[in-house]
């Protein structure tokens, strides 16, 4: 039997993957973007299939809304898919406090807000997947992310904490954190115009020149990213944190050793702040 899906920024990128796969496979999916129009083929080819939604992942009434519309369309959700994001990469000095803000509640609220609208139909049906698309930047930081690193970091414990609670009643939560794709995060993350502080160039500046320089050379497939999506969705174990990329996972492994380096470096001061 196919499964019900509702998954957020549907309308580009790696939603845009996994709602064609999803779809392509048999599957019944709510698909939500800021741009409905982008998603007219995907309605003119699978018809009663699909049901699309204008949602702003920012509003907990519109997250309501759209799993209320999976309900009325499908009688059930099965699998949550909060894929809706996006990246800023400047200097946070250079970051106003109305952007930073729009980016944690796009990226980490938007992520509650579905989350909690989902929860107690899956709590009823004793059954759900919920799929955090979060990011190799939930696991390791890198300058010019303040705001985006301080979101998917958030996005990896309240994932790691729910999929604890939720585990007894059959609910399995991951929050999934892939490595450069080639989508258009880059494109939207980067302002080819922006000139950093002077001070910030060794750090910030360097890394945007990097990243314009792999600019569409990202070694990540985002339709073999939303394949895994597929599989993970009818798994019967997740982990709540699942590394997908040769770099992500290069990535993860050079962080944890450089923690551990520290953590053995201050060790005697770790361990000298108890009572005597």
């Amino acid at each position: 039997m196919s499964k019900v899906w509702l998954i957020t920024g549907s309308g580009s990128g790696l939603g845009r993957n996994i709602t064609e796969a999803a779809l392509a496979k048999g599957e019944r999916v709510v698909a939500t973007a800021r741009n409905i129009e982008q998603l007219d083929d995907l309605v003119k080819q699978y018809g009663e299939q699909i049901r699309v939604a204008t949602l702003d992942v920012t509003v907990e009434e519109a997250a309501q809304a759209a799993v209320g519309l999976a309900l009325d369309a499908f009688g059930r959700l099965d699998v949550l898919v909060n894929n809706a994001g996006y990246g800023d990469i400047r200097p946070f000095e250079e970051t106003s406090s109305e952007d930073f803000r729009k980016l944690v509640d796009t990226c980490f609220y938007g992520v509650v807000n579905l989350t909690r609208a989902a929860l107690p139909v899956m709590r009823k049906q004793r059954s759900g997947h919920i799929l955090q698309i979060s990011s190799i930047g939930g696991r390791l930081a890198t300058p010019g992310s303040a705001a985006y690193h301080a979101a998917k970091w958030a996005v990896g414990g309240f994932t790691e904490a729910l999929a604890m609670e939720t585990a007894p009643f059959g609910i399995k939560i991951s929050a999934l954190e892939p490595g450069g794709m080639r989508t258009n995060w880059v494109n939207r993350a980067t302002d080819s115009q922006l000139q950093v502080l002077p001070e910030y160039e060794a750090s910030v500046g360097m890394l945007l020149r990097m990243m314009d320089g792999l600019r569409g050379q990202e070694k990540g497939d985002p339709a073999k990213v939303a394949e895994v999506v597929l599989q993970l969705a009818y798994a019967d174990e997740l982990p709540a944190h699942l590394v997908l990329g040769v770099d992500a996972l290069q990535g993860v492994q050079m962080a944890d050793k450089q923690r551990a380096a520290d953590a053995e470096r201050w060790h005697e001061v770790s361990i000298s702040t108890e009572f005597e």
